[in-house]
C-alpha cells in the first residue's frame, strides 16, 4: 500500500507556480497547471539547484539556472543539458472546496 502524506492545501497552489514542500526530507515541487496536480523531485538532475524556483509551461518545470526542462507527468528532461530524468511521485486531492488538501506518496513514478 501507498503512503501518502499532506504537502499542502490545494488553495495555496497559483496555477503554473511551483511551491516547495519537504516531505520526509525529500524536497519536492508541487505544481498545479492544467487542470491537474503534480509533485516531482525539487533538486535538477544537471545542478543541483532548486527546480520551484522556475518556470512551468507546457506540463513542464524549467530550471532557472540552465534552462533545462523536465515533464511533470514523467520526469523526463526534454533538452540539454539535463540528460537524466527527475523522480515524480504520485499526487492525490482529499477533500472539497477550501478543504482540499493535496497528499503525495515518495514512492517513486519514473
Amino acid at each position: 500500500m501507498t503512503a501518502f502524506v499532506r504537502a499542502c492545501a490545494l488553495s495555496e497552489l497559483e496555477e503554473d507556480t511551483p511551491k516547495r514542500v519537504e516531505l520526509d526530507g525529500t524536497p519536492v515541487a508541487v505544481v498545479r497547471t492544467e487542470g491537474e496536480v503534480f509533485a516531482i523531485n525539487d533538486i535538477c538532475s544537471h545542478a543541483n539547484v532548486s527546480l520551484s524556483e522556475g518556470e512551468v509551461e507546457d506540463c513542464r518545470i524549467e530550471c532557472w539556472l540552465h534552462g533545462s526542462a523536465f515533464d511533470l507527468r514523467t520526469g523526463k528532461p526534454s533538452g540539454l543539458p539535463a540528460t537524466r530524468p527527475v523522480p515524480v511521485y504520485p499526487v492525490k486531492i482529499e477533500g472539497d472546496g477550501a478543504a482540499a488538501t493535496v497528499l503525495v506518496s515518495l514512492t517513486q513514478e519514473s
